[in-house]
């Protein structure tokens, strides 16, 4: 995991950009200011304005667009998009590198692999984890994934977006990992939401809310970190000592949000989906582990 690839590459080599939402116009503006010709496609042709006045050229068709580079970054809505605006190209896929950025499914993904070697293309799974504005900054990070070696030669071009992070040669590896960096991401974003609705209840508006709830997200890192050890030992080790916080405490504190939830008549998905994993774990004896025990159900639901 996090092997560092070769940064090898040909300096100022054609990349070609399908997708222009704010991701792709990002992606092209970086690649061009690091001095790499970058010709782009998007099904509506208006979106590519913006970074054709800023030096990319516009391709007519997705044929050629992929004719115009041996490197092809794809970002688009899923995979399926994919096999979309490619099925009239792919005559020209061989000896092409496609890298797609699209969120999907780690089996999809897998898919997508095949489907690319049978068209004689090298294929690199890529997840992107930085908002739009971000890209080509020191902040920037994108998992990529996939076995084809000619990948290789284009990870400097690639680094030029975020530093890349290799996870092996299985293509489903990033997209598994976009999917649960995105997990995390995204339930905490609906606890924020959950939150602010709470204390809206109570006259306090979500410009005060919100300082006092991020200070909180800000503390999960700190408190998961606590400790001589990473935490994931433990938890590989199928070790949950309950010194600190135990399943019972963190359930009873699950039961009080369902209950003020209710009472403040808010959408209840996201606290009782909370307190199922407390509750289950209680259930099988194990009250008294720490709050960490709650993966067993995760891992086999009921």
């Amino acid at each position: 995991m996090n092997e560092q690839p070769n940064l090898t590459t040909r300096q100022n080599s054609p990349v070609t950009v399908i997708g222009l939402g704010p991701m792709g116009q990002a992606m092209t503006r970086t690649l061009l200011a690091a001095g790499h010709p970058v010709t782009v496609w998007n099904r509506t042709a208006a979106r590519a304005d913006g970074v054709v006045t800023d030096g990319a050229t516009l391709a007519g068709t997705p044929r050629e667009a992929v004719e115009a580079s041996d490197l092809v970054i794809l970002s688009l809505t899923d995979y399926q998009a994919m096999y979309d605006v490619l099925d009239g190209a792919t005559a020209s896929l061989a000896g092409r590198t496609l890298v797609n950025l699209s969120s999907d499914t780690p089996d999809r993904t897998r898919e997508a692999a095949t489907w690319a070697e049978t068209h004689h293309a090298g294929f690199l799974t890529g997840g992107v984890m930085t908002p739009a504005p971000m890209v080509g900054t020191e902040a920037a990070y994108v998992y990529y994934s996939g076995r084809h070696k000619a990948s290789e030669i284009h990870l400097a071009t690639l680094a030029l977006l975020g530093t890349p992070r290799h996870l092996g040669e299985d293509p489903g590896l990033a997209q598994m990992m976009y999917q649960a960096q995105l997990a995390v991401f995204l339930t905490t974003l609906s606890a924020l939401m959950h939150a602010t609705a709470m204390l809206g209840t109570a006259g306090i508006t979500a410009r005060q809310a919100l300082p006092e709830l991020l200070s909180a997200a800000d503390s999960i890192g700190d408190i998961m970190r606590a400790g001589e050890e990473n935490p994931g030992v433990a938890l590989d080790a199928g070790e949950h000592p309950g010194d600190l916080s135990t399943v019972t405490m963190m359930g009873a504190t699950a039961d009080h949000i369902v209950e003020t939830s209710t009472a403040l008549g808010l959408d209840l998905a996201l606290p009782l989906a909370v307190q199922a994993h407390y509750r289950h774990a209680i259930k099988d004896g194990h009250g008294g582990d720490n709050w960490t025990r709650i993966i067993d159900g995760i891992r086999e639901p009921r």
